[in-house]
């Protein structure tokens, strides 16, 4: 006999990434483009992100058919913080994937290996990053992607999420 993997009942989910798609760190680039990079700072100034209109809008309208869930490369560290920053926004509650604290891997690399670990029992509607490269290999593997182009591009932030692996 076959075993049949049981189809959830559970609503699909809408996968949101922060910072560049719900969060604007524009304030905060000047800690990466100085050398050695502020990563404590640049990570302490993220309670103070405006919030990115475009983003949070869809987010909120994704929660009327899914279940909302954030992908970030923030550091685990930056938990707290950025549960009190989605309260304050009006996000929907959701689970909050986040990279360990000494986790160096390019953010394709860590979001992909997350989005097909959440696809093995739920169905993903939608990735929504601004990360190109992210974007690329998630659609790839099949997820449909949203594209968050609604922040300008930080060539300093591209750099340390796949150079670096810190955000």
């Amino acid at each position: 006999m076959v075993a049949v993997k049981e189809q959830s009942s559970r609503p699909p989910l809408a996968v949101f990434d922060l910072d560049g798609t719900l969060a604007d760190t524009a304030h905060r680039q000047r800690f990466l483009e100085r050398s050695p990079r502020d990563w404590d700072a640049f990570f302490a100034a993220a309670a103070q992100d405006p919030p990115l209109a475009e983003g949070v809008a869809l987010a909120l309208s994704s929660a009327r058919e899914c279940e909302v869930v954030y992908l970030t490369g923030r550091p685990e560290r930056c938990r707290r913080d950025t549960v009190a920053w989605l309260a304050a926004q009006g996000l929907p509650e959701g689970r909050i994937w986040m990279r360990r604290n000494d986790d160096r891997r390019p953010a394709r690399r860590t979001k992909l290996e997350i989005l097909r670990r959440l696809a093995r029992d739920r169905e993903i509607r939608v990735l929504v990053d601004d990360d190109e490269l992210v974007c690329e290999d998630a659609e790839r593997a099949g997820f449909r992607v949203v594209r968050a182009r609604w922040a300008d591009a930080s060539p300093a932030l591209r750099d340390a999420q796949e150079g670096e692996g810190r955000t």
